[in-house]
């Protein structure tokens, strides 16, 4: 293989049946990666040695795998630390719900690979159970459910479209509790412990983005000290995350709405990280207009 697979990273899109393995791969191809869909999981080293003939003129590559390769599945761990000798590898998990994914199949009207003589559900069941292990392996993880084609495609944009000027892509992300605890996240906070804005009058109907809620979010005892000394705790972390090659990660802020203190706080906490050296920090807030 040629030493130029050194400067190539390959990805490896797999998770549930449903969760938009092809809607992530269209949007890598927009990126100009090279795509495999459906990949035989046999054919992925020899595609990365064919490919590495090629040197940098394919200098990112795509393998798109499915539960149907099960005896891919039960040699992952060993296939990608393999995989790893010679060319940057990461493993992206598309997940969703399970009443998500039993929409989407239906809206297709299409079985599960899985399902065999039973249901949908029981297909989605078997196969959650075949990709445990590669889903605790893997080093991206995205929750579709609330996603749509379009969003999930600006996710992946998001991600991969200019890699290259930072180390490691942090995500600080706002949600509300109530809506439910993000799956696809690193590490977790709660915002709970402040007074809520919801029961001042004046400022229940504004959020955390406005003026007004975020100098009384960030004006409570403890609000400043929390994300002064969270930031100083995720510090250390983040550039370990670097040093491992992990290229993103998220950081969650929840209060019980997702309106009003995760906002402020998420907001206050990613101008902190903006200044780690080699991170680049983009904000998201989950479940802000859903009340």
């Amino acid at each position: 293989m040629s030493t130029d697979t050194e400067k190539q990273e390959m990805l490896i899109v797999t998770g549930m049946s449903g969760a938009g393995r092809s809607t992530v791969a269209n949007a890598l191809e927009d990126l100009g990666w090279y795509v495999v869909d459906n990949l035989p999981p046999q054919m992925l080293r020899p595609l990365v040695e064919l490919v590495g003939r090629a040197g940098t003129s394919l200098p990112k590559i795509a393998a798109v795998v499915d539960i149907r390769g099960r005896d891919f599945f039960g040699d992952f761990q060993e296939l990608v630390q393999a995989l790893r000798s010679g060319t940057q590898v990461r493993v992206i998990f598309l997940e969703a719900r399970d009443d998500v994914l039993v929409r989407r199949f239906e809206a297709v009207r299409r079985p599960h690979p899985l399902q065999g003589e039973g249901t949908i559900l029981d297909g989605i069941s078997a196969e959650r159970t075949r990709l445990a292990v590669v889903r605790e392996s893997c080093d991206i993880v995205i929750d579709t459910s609330d996603l749509n084609i379009h969003q999930l495609a600006t996710t992946i944009t998001e991600r991969f479209a200019a890699e290259n000027a930072a180390g490691l892509h942090l995500t600080v992300m706002s949600f509300g509790f109530k809506y439910g605890l993000p799956t696809d996240v690193d590490m977790v906070a709660d915002a709970r412990f402040l007074p809520n804005p919801f029961w001042i009058p004046e400022l229940r109907s504004h959020t955390g983005l406005d003026p007004e809620v975020s100098e009384y979010v960030l004006g409570q005892d403890g609000a400043r000290e929390f994300i002064t000394s969270y930031a100083a705790a995720v510090r250390p972390v983040l550039a370990g995350y670097q040093r491992e090659n992990k290229r993103h990660a998220t950081i969650a802020i929840g209060c019980t709405g997702g309106k009003h203190r995760s906002v402020a706080m998420a907001r206050e906490l990613a101008g902190l990280l903006q200044e780690f050296p080699g991170v680049a920090v983009s904000l998201k807030h989950r479940d802000l207009g859903r009340e």
